[in-house]
């Protein structure tokens, strides 16, 4: 049955009244920011403290790659020296990620340090600002691939002397000299267990590289 058509409009409302706006605000949630992110590499040789450094500054949980160190690598890895205090290696990455005021998220990325894992560098490198090269002072020679690798690409990076058990044991200078590294590439002591020490290497290889931007 079909109603008849009435011409008087209900009290409650005003037949020109126009429609109430309801602010955008109360009918979709804001959409968030997209962040910026800056990609920063940690490199070294074996057991120089790199998973150390990233779980140190992390704000999520580091990811880790890490393996138990068994007597098959024996003869195929080189263990530094240190195999009787280091029981596990990083086969692939670490990764870790730092959130800064202004939607800017720092992603910290690892290497692995046998040499066999090589090969993954150019992958964990590409789109990097620059890299934190680890050192361990009573094994130089495991950071000579480090230093020549970021070198031969260009790649800022800055030197930095980690102090096992918050001792350093070699003058920055000596140890520049001792790696014939260039007077521009920054050489500083951290230590890998301090959320301080390692936010100033950070701090110090991001102002180096946006030194270098500038200059271009």
């Amino acid at each position: 049955m079909a109603f008849p058509h009435s011409d008087v409009a209900p009290p409650h409302a005003a037949p020109d009244a126009p429609a109430q706006q309801v602010p955008a605000s109360t009918t979709q949630a804001e959409t968030p920011a997209t962040p910026i992110t800056v990609k920063i590499v940690i490199a070294g040789g074996f057991a120089v403290g790199k998973t150390t450094f990233i779980g140190s500054i992390s704000d999520i949980e580091p990811l880790s790659t890490e393996a138990a160190m068994t007597e098959h690598s024996v003869g195929v890895d080189d263990a530094g020296g240190v195999s009787d205090r280091k029981t596990s290696t990083t086969v692939a990455m670490d990764f870790g990620r730092i959130a800064l005021p202004g939607d800017l998220w720092l992603y910290l990325f690892g290497t692995p340090g046998q040499d066999r894992f090589h090969f993954m560098w150019d992958d964990l490198v590409t789109g990097a600002i620059g890299a934190v090269v680890l050192v361990d002072t009573e094994r130089l020679e495991q950071c000579f691939d480090a230093v020549d690798y970021f070198e031969a690409r260009q790649i800022p990076f800055v030197l930095a002397v980690n102090c096992f058990d918050g001792v350093a044991k070699h003058q920055l200078d000596d140890v520049r000299e001792a790696l014939a590294i260039p007077a521009h590439v920054p050489v500083l002591y951290t230590d890998a267990r301090s959320r301080a020490a390692t936010k100033q290497a950070l701090i110090s290889l991001v102002q180096l590289a946006m030194a270098r931007l500038r200059s271009r």
